[in-house]
C-alpha cells in the first residue's frame, strides 16, 4: 500500500484555500501519495484517521467541532505527519488552543501589510542548506513560536508598523 495524505480546506477564501490545496495535492502526488481532498474539517472525524500518513490543513480563520479537533490531535500524537504552509495551517483555528499546541506555533500579525523585510536562515537543515539569506516583500508573520521546534528561518521586526 501507498502513502496516503488528506488535505482538508476552507475558512478565509483570501488564502485561495481551494487552489492551494490542489497544487498541494499535485506536489504530494508527484512523490507517490495517494490524495484525498475535503472541503471543511468533517473529514477529521473519521475512525480512521490516524491510518493516514499526512494531514495536511489548507483553512484560515476557521472553526472546527471538538471531536474533530480531538481526533486530529491524536492522529497526529500516533504518528500520522502533519504539515502545512503559510497562515493555511499558522491561522487554521484562532480559538483552539489544543491545534496551536500540537502545530507548536499561532499566527498573531503582520504588522504593516505588505513590506520590505530580510529573511535570515538560521539553521544548516538539509531543507534550507544553500540557501542564504535574502529581501522579500510581502507579509511579515509575526508567530509564537514553541521553543522546542527547530526554527529553519527567521525575520525580525523593528517595530515601526506596530500600531498600539
Amino acid at each position: 500500500m501507498g502513502k496516503t495524505a488528506l488535505i482538508f480546506w476552507g475558512g478565509w477564501e483570501g488564502h485561495t484555500p481551494a487552489r492551494s490545496a490542489a497544487v498541494v495535492s499535485e506536489m504530494l502526488a508527484g512523490h507517490g501519495f495517494d490524495v484525498r481532498i475535503e472541503q471543511g474539517t468533517s473529514a477529521l472525524a473519521d475512525p480512521q484517521l490516524s491510518a493516514i500518513d499526512l494531514i495536511v490543513p489548507v483553512v484560515t480563520m476557521s472553526t472546527i467541532e471538538k471531536p474533530e479537533l480531538q481526533n486530529l490531535v491524536a492522529a497526529v500524537r500516533g504518528g500520522t505527519g502533519l504539515a502545512g504552509f503559510h497562515g493555511t495551517m499558522g491561522d487554521s483555528f484562532r480559538n483552539e488552543p489544543d491545534y496551536h499546541f500540537m502545530t507548536g506555533g499561532q499566527w498573531v500579525a503582520h504588522p504593516g501589510d505588505i513590506i520590505d523585510y530580510r529573511v535570515d536562515i538560521t539553521s544548516d537543515d538539509p531543507i534550507v542548506r544553500g540557501i542564504d539569506g535574502f529581501a522579500y516583500r510581502s507579509e511579515q508573520y509575526y508567530m509564537q513560536v514553541d521553543p522546542s521546534n527547530e526554527v529553519l528561518a527567521t525575520t525580525t521586526f523593528g517595530g515601526e508598523h506596530l500600531d498600539f
